[in-house]
């Protein structure tokens, strides 16, 4: 066997093989035997038909099994040969296909393309600038989180002797079917919370539930508008029975000392309450800024030391982009199966673009890590063991055990390696501290472009609820 291996790029190298006369007669040989003991051949006992004649019939197949036995065993040393690592599949054609001869009167030529890691250059990641900017925590924020606690401490007290009114609060478990398909899958909402009243409420639902008791059972009728909140009640016309479960004002607390005393987190007064608020917000603002100057200085990596990434490696990560996205969809209610196949480019090729730029960038830490002589050492690993154990309430053994099993421990060690690196790339870049610039609004357009995410507002239980009486409000 000859070869002889062609740079095409920094990550393709294209091997030329000649396989020699005498490796393929001995392989068609005991292939050729092999067809003769085994196939039936009219007008012969089976296994005494004449060679000639079996290597007649059957000469496509026996060329298919002659080129398996022999092609990958030569390419396989060809690699080897030329030291080469592939980190695909090898890719292989033939000169003149429909010309082999493979019963040794000549040799047959194979090109083969192998896909390589380049060798990076030394990375330019000595004093990148980068600029970090604090988010000033405003007033407002302190005075929302206020509020959101004082809604969670808020109560439901029932009313007694007398029916329901503006301004209640009914719960009531809810039943529905589609006036145009009362066969179909009904509605069903239990503990379903109903302001009396409140804007966000879809007028039928106050209209019907006003008048009502605990216990009492109501059945109505909802038209729903073109533009409601659900998508698959807008424009239809719904026939509900409510069973009512509860009848109560929401009473909440008022904001004074008192009340901050009496969330027993050792506040004395609300300006304690106030301050302490303030100094979890501006410690989440110095991470938040941290995490930035992280992702910023990854991002300047990038653009500072361009190299040539395998294709092999960018469509592996945007595969894995793109399936996460799908799964995030799914999560939001999105049928896939409806999904049109413009958006699915569309959103593989930005995902594309983002996998090239995850695969550079990790291969620049690799390599930084190996400039840097980082090593991760056990102890290390069963730190992380232990940090996860304390995040998931279980057992360091457990985790271990888990992860032993799944064959993630490897995992663990390199993503340790790789934020060490990234500490080491921020270690050495020149930070410059800068006034905040709040560039989300130039980001508006294409957050809108995205399926929104739910309110985490909400709690988990109202979140779950069908979104039955809500309804869009005046903007």
């Amino acid at each position: 066997m000859k070869s002889e291996v062609k740079e095409i790029s920094p990550t393709q190298r294209e091997i030329h093989i000649e396989i020699n006369a005498d490796a393929l007669k001995d392989a068609y040989g005991q292939v050729s035997q092999k067809y003769a003991r085994a196939v039936s051949v009219p007008g012969f006992r089976k296994g005494y038909a004449p060679l000639d004649v079996v290597r007649l019939r059957y000469k496509d197949e026996i060329k298919s099994e002659v080129l398996q036995q022999v092609v990958p065993a030569a390419v396989n040393d060809a690699i080897q040969e030329h030291g080469l690592q592939p980190i695909a599949e090898p890719h292989l054609h033939f000169d003149n296909d429909n010309e082999i001869k493979v019963n040794g009167s000549q040799p047959v030529a194979v090109n083969v393309h192998v896909e390589i890691m380049p060798e990076i250059p030394k990375p330019k990641y000595k004093s990148l600038e980068i600029t970090r900017r604090v988010k000033p925590v405003e007033d407002g924020e302190v005075e929302d989180l206020i509020a959101n606690r004082l809604q969670q401490e808020r109560a439901l007290i029932p009313v007694d002797g007398r029916p329901s009114e503006i301004g209640d609060t009914v719960i009531a478990d809810l039943e529905g079917t589609f006036a145009d398909d009362p066969n179909g899958e009904p509605i069903r909402a239990d503990d379903l919370e109903v302001k009396l009243g409140d804007e966000v409420i879809e007028r039928s639902f106050t209209e019907n539930l006003v008048g009502v008791k605990e216990d009492d059972e109501k059945e109505f009728t909802v038209s729903y508008p073109a533009d409601f909140t659900s998508s698959a009640l807008a424009g239809r016309t719904v026939n509900y029975k409510a069973r009512v479960k509860s009848v109560g004002k929401t009473e909440t607390p008022e904001l004074n000392d008192e009340w901050a005393k009496s969330l027993d987190e050792g506040y004395k007064s609300l300006a304690e309450l106030r301050k302490k608020l303030r100094d979890d917000l501006e410690t989440f603002a110095q991470s938040e800024a941290d995490a930035r100057v992280r992702n910023n200085a990854i991002a300047k990596l990038i653009e500072e030391n361009a190299f040539e990434v395998p294709n092999t490696l960018i469509e592996s990560q945007s595969r894995n982009l793109l399936n996460n996205f799908a799964r995030d969809l799914q999560q939001r209610g999105v049928d896939l199966n409806k999904v049109e196949d413009e958006f699915v480019k569309m959103a593989y090729s930005q995902m594309r673009t983002q996998a090239e730029r995850d695969v550079r960038g990790a291969m620049l830490l690799e390599k930084i890590a190996e400039l840097e002589k980082i090593d991760v050492t056990d102890e290390e690993v069963e730190g992380e063991i232990g940090s996860m154990a304390d995040y998931y309430r279980a057992s360091p053994d457990e985790i271990r055990a888990n992860l032993e099993k799944q064959k993630g421990l490897a995992s663990i060690k390199n993503n340790l390696k790789t934020r060490k690196a990234i500490e080491a790339l921020v270690s050495s870049a020149k930070i410059i501290d800068g006034e905040w610039v709040d560039d989300s609004v130039g980001q508006i357009a294409k957050i809108e472009e995205k399926p929104k995410k739910a309110s985490k507002a909400k709690s988990t239980a109202q979140a779950d609820k069908p979104k039955v009486a809500k309804r869009k409000t005046a903007k």
